[in-house]
């Protein structure tokens, strides 16, 4: 596993190459992202290296998310660890961070806590990534939006019954148990779920404005957080 950085969708659009082919793409504004711990297999059982997106003010921020990322805040616990000799963790000094989250690593992490992520230098020599975001969420909704089906034929005969899911046969498809089967399509909540869309090529990178641009097109609304990662599809 790679490391990789947070964003929020800036939306679609198309860009032309040099052969005048159009294509079309998602914009990303992706970091600049602060490394705020460093996990490693003696201290925590597993490599991985959590880093932040966007400051929070600090008078929204709670003491912890504060203490969090500063060391200049004081505490009990902080003047016994220190009198008890224990060596606290090294902060990243910065503003809270809105989110926060973690990315596993393979091998113990190469970044140290306070450095800053920017798109340019981690997708320098990627050419597809892997991006994670949560999908607009439409509520409670019928089969046909849900999942596809065809509804019934808008003849004469079919009353006020175009948009019915029809028989959830039952006895033909549980050989007579009476119930239906375990993961059955019906109507339900749509939407609001984690979705990773693979192997997106990376069409652009705007170092100065932290943009990322990729091909296709990205999971959830515009504004919407995501995760993005070099990725593991050959």
């Amino acid at each position: 596993m790679a490391l990789g950085m947070l964003g929020v969708k800036i939306g679609m659009t198309q860009v032309y190459d040099e052969r005048g082919v159009v294509t079309p793409v998602t914009v990303l504004q992706v970091g600049p992202c602060p490394v705020l711990q460093i996990r490693d297999i003696e201290r925590d059982g597993y490599n991985a290296v959590q880093i932040g997106f966007r400051d929070k003010p600090r008078r929204k921020a709670t003491r912890a998310e504060r203490g969090h990322v500063s060391a200049d805040l004081e505490s009990k616990r902080r003047r016994a660890l220190t009198a008890a000799g224990v060596t606290l963790p090294p902060k990243a000094n910065c503003e809270p961070q809105r989110f926060i989250r973690e990315f596993r690593l393979d091998q113990p992490a190469e970044q140290k806590v306070g450095d800053v992520l920017r798109a340019a230098d981690v997708f320098a020599d990627v050419k597809a990534v892997d991006i994670t975001g949560t999908s607009k969420g439409r509520g409670t909704a019928g089969v046909m939006k849900r999942h596809n089906f065809a509804g019934l034929k808008a003849s004469h005969g079919v009353k006020k019954h175009h948009r019915a899911p029809g028989s959830i046969g039952s006895h033909a498809s549980n050989r007579g148990s009476g119930r239906p089967k375990k993961g059955h399509k019906a109507a339900g909540r749509y939407g609001a779920e984690r979705i990773t869309i693979r192997n997106l090529a990376i069409v652009k990178i705007d170092a100065d404005h932290h943009l990322l641009v990729v091909r296709g097109a990205v999971p959830g609304p515009n504004g919407g957080l995501v995760m993005v990662r070099p990725t593991n599809k050959k």
